[in-house]
């Protein structure tokens, strides 16, 4: 396991007891979960990663939702009912990584992480406490068992929110197999995916930006933040999630000191993943080749024009 940096404690809620086709989850239990609103209500997820920094997804923010961010919700349970033991913050600084692009051909979806800079510290206890992040070359096999929270939407076609936060267990789906499955998509180094065959159990709008995390001994590390996928729920149609474990530099360059805690991921065994196969797999990497190609030459000619 790697040395931790900063942040010596993260990863382990004090009350810890035991989306769609989740369950109720009970107070404290996810303790880095934070919920952001604009001036229209719940919008999207986040996890705490120090006493005043929380990770997101950039997509949350470009465009439908620039500059509208107006407070980060930490140690709340239930999204439409007072909680006392909320804590409120404003935001001083939002930084999303640099190439993250949108309105271009180019991958939408690429390096989708934003990092949210409270007004003031916050104080850990039962119900507010920081996740440990996954380091660099940390590894998550196909099959690793990891949960994902929010109060996202139940179905994609209920547009009702859940009031309490929702915990769901999927596994990590290799990225050979999640390309292979997802062929509306380009899933890159910087992706991980993870999605039950059957489809019922997965995130949906309102839980983007919010964490995907896997036990690893007594802590529970984030490998990935909620970014993507084709509808919600949907059989053979796994979910795709920023990898954190890729960004660990451009972390530690933003927040340079009380970094956060990483710490890197060992699977152990072989990832099955590696020998899977698919019929139309190199098909699909070809034309999406040709396409991130012919994407690139039209960026290229807008910037000399």
């Amino acid at each position: 396991m790697r040395k931790m940096e900063e942040t010596p404690f993260c990863g382990e809620p004090f009350m810890f007891k035991k989306v769609i086709g989740g369950n109720d989850s009970d107070q404290g239990q996810w303790c880095w979960q934070v919920g952001l609103y604009s001036d229209y209500g719940f919008f999207c997820g986040g996890s705490l990663i120090n006493n005043q920094w929380v990770l997101t997804a950039a997509h949350c923010f470009c465009p439908n939702y620039n500059a509208v961010l107006k407070h980060v919700y930490l140690g709340r349970h239930e999204i439409d009912t007072y909680d006392p033991y909320q804590v409120i913050r404003n935001v001083t600084e939002r930084i999303c990584h640099p190439q993250y692009y949108t309105g271009t051909r180019r991958n939408d979806n690429e390096h989708d992480i934003c990092l949210l800079k409270l007004s003031k510290p916050v104080y850990f206890n039962d119900n507010i406490c920081p996740v440990c992040l996954a380091g660099v070359n940390s590894t998550f096999h196909s099959g690793s068992k990891a949960f994902v929270t929010g109060w996202g939407l139940r179905t994609q076609r209920s547009m009702i929110e859940e009031n309490i936060l929702q915990e769901v267990e999927i596994p990590v789906v290799g990225n050979r197999k999640c390309t292979c499955l997802n062929n509306y998509y380009h899933i890159t180094d910087n992706m991980m995916c993870a999605g039950v065959s059957t489809g019922a159990k997965d995130t949906c709008q309102g839980d983007s930006g919010g964490p995907m995390v896997i036990k690893y001994g007594a802590k529970w590390l984030q490998a990935g933040v909620v970014s993507f996928g084709h509808g919600c729920g949907r059989p053979g149609e796994p979910g795709v999630y920023t990898r954190v474990s890729e960004y660990q530099d451009w972390i530690s360059s933003v927040i340079t000191s009380n970094r956060p805690g990483f710490i890197t991921y060992e699977a152990n065994g072989t990832d099955s993943d590696l020998d899977y196969t698919c019929p139309h797999l190199e098909n699909v990497l070809a034309k999406r080749n040709a396409t991130a190609e012919e994407g690139e030459k039209s960026l290229d000619q807008d910037d000399t024009e």
